[in-house]
């Protein structure tokens, strides 16, 4: 009889132990089988270059690896897209990409050197941002709906400044114009430096940009932010109404997401994918993003490949009606 409560005993001691095992196991990442890359497609201090580096220093210790931004700048950020897409099997790299190399690009040039569905996984999600229209003090105006009333009796003056030919900002300046009803004339920047100092020096009305490029201006009074592209205010900028509650029935935003070559294991996708879901719900990542005027992402993979699709969906018919040629 003793021998029977003693095997009995060790039998619910194992469960018990089990059971408090399961918890810590589950609450523990499992490790990466390497260092991890995150490959950015342009120089360093940038809004992508931000994100990636907020990003890594927290997945690395989330994984139990080094993490390390790697910037490989050229082509748009297409050569980058390049080089991730031939990362063997088995290397640990992903690639931090926006609309401009994994929609925009395939669809206007020839051969982009890559596909987008066939060459790459979606990841992760990790940050959204917002496109602005903003008017330069020489006019004055203070509200959107000021400015559309302008236009539309005065067509000729819709010159948008974009900083640069073929960006999103300059298809979203295409949006803004089929709102209102004119036919706006694209002026390219060699970036939004050049696009911001015309701006606030009285060289150029109107300008699109992302939110993130013209809001220290705006802050600081040298340009006037009159409207934001997203459904809702952004967090950092509360007091810019969107296109919305101006009156022009338009909303877009861009998007930061991490993509896998196709050559990454699925088991592995799944991993990262998780990992930086967890690291994205970081309170002190989160408050470093909005101080970077960065808007953070939580997304699972399944919403990220859903938000690609419903982006694609949107924007694609602007690129092709564009005639855009690089």
């Amino acid at each position: 009889m003793s021998a029977f409560l003693s095997r009995r005993k060790l039998t619910a001691w194992c469960l018990a132990l089990g059971a408090c095992a399961a918890p810590l196991a589950h609450a523990q990442a499992p490790a990466l089988d390497g260092p991890l890359t995150l490959v950015v497609g342009y120089t360093a201090g940038g809004s992508t270059d931000r994100v990636a580096r907020l990003v890594a220093e927290r997945l690395g210790p989330k994984l139990g690896v080094t993490a390390t931004v790697e910037n490989r700048p050229g082509e748009g950020g297409r050569l980058a897209a390049k080089e991730v897409k031939r990362a063997p099997a088995g290397q640990n790299v992903l690639m931090l990409g926006n609309p401009a190399v994994m929609v925009v690009a395939p669809l206007v040039f020839k051969d982009a050197g890559y596909d987008p569905d066939k060459d790459f996984v979606p990841v992760s999600q990790v940050s959204s941002y917002d496109f602005a229209l903003a008017v330069g003090n020489k006019l004055q105006l203070d509200r959107a709906m000021f400015l559309v009333g302008r236009l539309w009796a005065h067509p000729e003056e819709a010159v948008f400044g974009v900083p640069a030919t073929g960006s999103l900002p300059h298809f979203f300046g295409l949006m803004v114009g089929d709102a209102l009803s004119v036919q706006p004339q694209i002026k390219g920047y060699g970036g939004s430096a050049p696009l911001s100092a015309d701006l606030s020096g009285g060289n150029l009305p109107i300008a699109i940009d992302t939110l993130d490029s013209l809001y220290a201006q705006h802050v600081a009074g040298k340009i006037r932010i009159l409207a934001v592209s997203g459904k809702k205010r952004v967090g950092f900028a509360p007091t810019i109404p969107t296109f919305r509650e101006a009156g022009m029935k338009i909303d877009a935003d861009g998007w930061n997401t991490f993509f896998a070559p196709a050559t990454m294991a699925p088991a592995k996708v799944q991993l990262l994918a998780a990992a930086i879901r967890d690291v994205m719900q970081d309170p002190a990542l989160q408050k470093a993003a909005n101080a970077a005027y960065i808007t953070p992402i939580v997304s699972t993979q399944a919403e990220t490949v859903q938000m690609l699709k419903a982006f694609r969906q949107q924007w694609e018919p602007v690129v092709r009606r564009s005639g855009f040629q690089p």
